[in-house]
């Protein structure tokens, strides 16, 4: 079951490492500024933490912003999906 919430971007680790176009990045600010976030970000919820995989340009553009939060789409799992999304 999926829920959408808004989480603290301190709380969101990002593993793996990512790289960014900056003009969509600025573009995103632009948008999010404006009209807000239009498309939550998935995360996996692992024992409490979570893990964000991919929406590399939207979480850039709110830590940008200065935002405190982020709204999330969020899938709790089992350590062993986390493994897999490591792997």
């Amino acid at each position: 079951m999926l829920i959408v919430k808004d989480i603290p971007l301190d709380r969101i680790r990002r593993p793996l490492p990512r790289q960014t176009d900056p003009q969509k990045v600025q573009a995103l600010m632009e948008s999010i500024a404006q009209e807000g976030l239009r498309e939550p970000i998935d995360v996996l919820e692992v024992d409490g933490e979570y893990y964000g995989f991919s929406g590399c340009h939207r979480f850039e553009a709110h830590q940008r912003l200065k935002k405190g939060t982020i709204p999330c789409r969020v899938r709790r799992a089992p350590k062993s999906v986390l493994q897999r999304h490591l792997a």
